[in-house]
């Protein structure tokens, strides 16, 4: 059976899993948003992220002879725990951001193949900046922003919404 965290941190299953984190799927519309994903490779991962216990069947419903079953994600199973964190390596950690990194690089890659490009109109950005603050203000920011997050992340499909990736990267700017 595959780590937990190493089945959370693979490119394509962490697609999936933040896909579903907005709004629980069909694997017909999944893979409508994952557009590049094939459709069998598709369903080796949602099986796989449900038999390790990060996705679970919300609804299934008979179509055409056979079940179609709505993912979500669980909870509790969607982040890596601090004992994971604690226990991974320098190697692991790296492995991971790597991960990440490269989830974040097919995601622009594929709004950058569109062929109306639009960075402006898209309302895309990407920055750093680098921020001076005391533990308790960097706790405080990321409380608000998490609120704000939160307050939005589980809005539905709706005319005038359009679906917006909003990642983000903390990293100390010097070392210790």
């Amino acid at each position: 059976m595959i780590e937990r965290r190493d089945l959370l941190l693979h490119p394509i299953r962490l697609r999936i899993v933040q896909a579903l984190v907005a709004s629980p799927m069909t694997p017909l519309r999944l893979k409508e948003q994952l557009g590049d994903v094939p459709q069998a490779t598709l369903y080796r991962h949602l099986s796989q992220l449900a038999d390790g216990g990060l996705l679970e069947v919300l609804e299934e419903r008979p179509v055409r002879g056979g079940v179609e079953r709505t993912y979500g994600v669980v909870a509790s199973a969607a982040s890596l725990t601090g004992d994971e964190l604690e226990t991974a390596t320098a190697d692991d950690h790296f492995r991971y951001f790597a991960t990440f990194v490269g989830t974040l690089l097919a995601d622009f890659a594929a709004y950058a193949e569109t062929s109306d490009l639009d960075l402006v109109a898209d309302r895309v950005g990407y920055r750093q900046v680098a921020l001076w603050l005391s533990d308790d203000e960097f706790d405080a920011v990321v409380a608000r922003m998490s609120g704000a997050v939160q307050e939005t992340i589980h809005n539905e499909p709706a005319p005038g919404r359009r679906r917006r990736l909003f990642s983000t990267i903390v990293m100390p700017g010097d070392p210790r």
